[in-house]
């Protein structure tokens, strides 16, 4: 069932939207098959705390390319302490041997059943923390998923709306995603949704959580890694499969009584079958200062357990997917990597080539970065 009873009649006008969809695709998901390894091309950056109409850009933790405007979405996840939940269209120019520019060139607001956008106020959103946007291949719409709070009881979402904004759907979700302030199960803490991806034929998305639920087992350490379930939904919620991803370890000691963390941070999928997955780490050393670990792995879910019917997986016998590495940012010649949270596929080069484009979170912080990083995908 729908946990707000205004989305009833919104459910069911997304139901008959998903199956009155065109049976050809709009545009495709992605003009690549495979991935074997990426060049890099460019680095752009947005001055710390710069504007665009009346709004802070910063936060960017999920974009995608549409192909029929030549436009992209980029969402901030800033949850309303310095405005309400929001997305913006951009232009990037560049071509094979420069990345030139980044325009920002529209401003929208996620919508609530009301119409109405999330209340600015200094506690932050109540109902939304945003952290990726796909848009719909089948039809131009969008889609967008939250992480939840377990702090706050704010339980995760994946919604389908608009490109203005307004709710057409929110999906039902299995139970253990749902958040329990006072116990130690389901969602952990700001650790939900944190990628989508449609599925080449764009009748399905596949969800990705940035740490292992609570039955699942810890999350990682530098001594060792983790597991996180991708769901694979219908276009009404449906689970069509889980599987277990194998996140690494923490790849450094954080300084004594510091923080360090891994978590995946977004998806994309392959015609071929495998999921790309963005693994991001951050480890603080002992002078307190952040550096962010980030790698691209390719994930094969043919072979593995499907693990929906399982509450929890931490003691269980599962195959868990096998994974190859794509990129490890810090070994390449280019700029240092930061909190990298958003990844799309772009528009073809010359040579018939995808292009594949980057964004940090820099989390509004004085010491923290947003940047813009392009690749060339080489299949």
């Amino acid at each position: 069932m729908m946990r707000l009873i205004p989305y009833l009649a919104a459910l069911a006008a997304g139901a008959a939207l998903a199956a009155c969809a065109p049976t050809g695709q709009r545009a495709p998901v992605s003009t690549v098959s495979s991935v074997s390894a990426l060049r890099f091309i460019g680095e752009l950056r947005v001055a710390h705390h710069a504007m665009f109409g009346d709004t802070m850009l910063g936060g960017f933790s999920g974009l995608d390319y549409d192909p029929a405007s030549g436009r992209w979405l980029i969402e901030s996840d800033d949850r309303c302490t310095r405005s309400p939940a929001r997305y913006y269209d951009a232009e990037l120019d560049f071509d094979a041997t420069a990345f030139r520019s980044l325009r920002f060139t529209g401003l929208h607001y996620f919508l609530n059943a009301d119409g109405q956008d999330f209340a600015a106020a200094a506690a932050g959103c109540s109902r939304a923390d945003v952290e990726s946007i796909r848009i719909d291949p089948l039809d131009g719409s969008m889609w967008y998923a939250s992480e939840g709070d377990r702090r706050d009881g704010l339980e995760p979402f994946i919604r389908h709306a608009t490109r203005d904004g307004a709710l057409l759907a929110e999906l039902p979700l299995p139970e253990n995603f749902k958040v329990h302030k006072d116990e130690l199960r389901g969602s952990r803490y700001n650790a939900t949704f944190e990628g989508l991806a449609f599925a080449p034929d764009g009748r399905s998305l596949w969800a990705s959580i940035e740490w292992p639920l609570y039955e699942d087992g810890p999350i990682p350490t530098p001594q060792h890694g983790a597991v996180v379930r991708m769901t694979q939904f219908q276009r009404d919620g449906q689970v069509l499969r889980q599987f277990a991803y194998p996140l690494d370890a923490i790849p450094a000691e954080p300084g004594p009584g510091r923080e360090a963390e891994n978590g995946v941070s977004e998806i994309l999928a392959l015609p071929d079958g495998e999921l790309l997955v963005l693994e991001r780490a951050t480890v603080q050393d002992a002078a307190g200062v952040y550096t962010n670990y980030v790698r691209l792995y390719a994930t094969d879910a043919r072979g593995a357990s499907d693990v929906k019917a399982l509450p929890g997986l931490e003691g269980k016998r599962y195959t868990p997917a096998r994974k190859r590495l794509v990129l490890d940012f810090s070994k390449q010649p280019m700029p240092r990597a930061y909190n990298l949270e958003a990844m799309s596929f772009g528009p073809r080069l010359p040579n018939g080539h995808t292009t594949m484009v980057f964004a940090s979170d820099d989390n509004f912080g004085k010491g923290q970065v947003t940047q813009f990083l392009l690749f060339e995908v080489l299949p």
